[in-house]
C-alpha cells in the first residue's frame, strides 16, 4: 500500500470509495465540492494493488478568536469496507498529519469517532475551549495540536466552509 497526494485523475476512484465507505453519496459529494472550491488544502489516496482503497481530506477552518493560528478540519476519510481494519486509515490520517505539520498549520480539527482519533493526539476541543458550530456531543468534536502551545491563549467557535452546508 502506497499513501500519495490525490491528482486529478483519482476522482471517480475517490468518489467511488466516499461512496462504498459511507454508503451513500453525501460524503463524495462533500468531497468534490471542497475540491471544486479549491478548499481540500491536503487530499490524499491509498494505493494498493487493485486501485484506489482509502482518501483523507483536510480542509480550512476558522476560529473565531484565531489570532493569527491556521486551523484544518480532517474529513471526510473514507476505506473501502473489504480494506478496512488493515491500517489504511491510520495511515492516511498520519500521513495527513505529517503534511499538516509541514505545512504550517496550528492544529486539526475532527467531528469523529472518540474510540478511533484519540489514538492520534485527538482530545475533546472543549478542552481549548473550542466548540463547534454543529451542535454535537463534547466527544466526537476533538482537536489536535500541532505545535506545543500554539493553542493555549486561543478559544472560541471553529466554523467549517461552506462546502459542508451545501450537501
Amino acid at each position: 500500500m502506497r499513501i500519495r497526494p490525490e491528482e486529478f485523475d483519482d476522482r471517480a476512484a475517490v468518489r467511488a470509495v466516499n461512496e462504498a465507505a459511507f454508503r451513500g453519496s453525501a460524503e463524495a459529494d462533500l468531497v468534490e465540492a471542497l475540491r471544486d472550491g479549491s478548499e481540500a488544502a491536503i487530499a490524499l489516496v491509498a494505493e494498493a494493488d487493485d486501485g484506489i482503497v482509502g482518501h483523507i481530506v483536510f480542509s480550512p477552518v476558522a476560529l473565531s478568536d484565531a489570532g493569527g493560528i491556521r486551523l484544518v478540519g480532517l474529513g471526510p476519510m473514507a476505506v473501502i469496507p473489504r480494506y478496512q481494519r488493515r491500517g489504511i486509515g491510520s495511515a492516511l490520517v498520519r500521513e495527513g498529519l505529517d503534511r499538516c505539520v509541514r505545512e504550517g498549520y496550528s492544529g486539526v480539527v475532527v467531528l469523529g469517532h472518540p474510540g478511533y482519533y484519540p489514538r492520534f493526539g485527538f482530545v475533546p476541543a472543549s478542552r481549548y475551549g473550542i466548540s463547534s458550530e454543529y451542535d454535537v456531543p463534547d466527544e466526537v468534536f476533538m482537536v489536535l495540536e500541532l505545535r506545543a502551545g500554539s493553542l493555549a491563549r486561543h478559544s472560541g467557535r471553529v466554523t467549517y466552509s461552506e462546502a459542508f452546508r451545501s450537501v
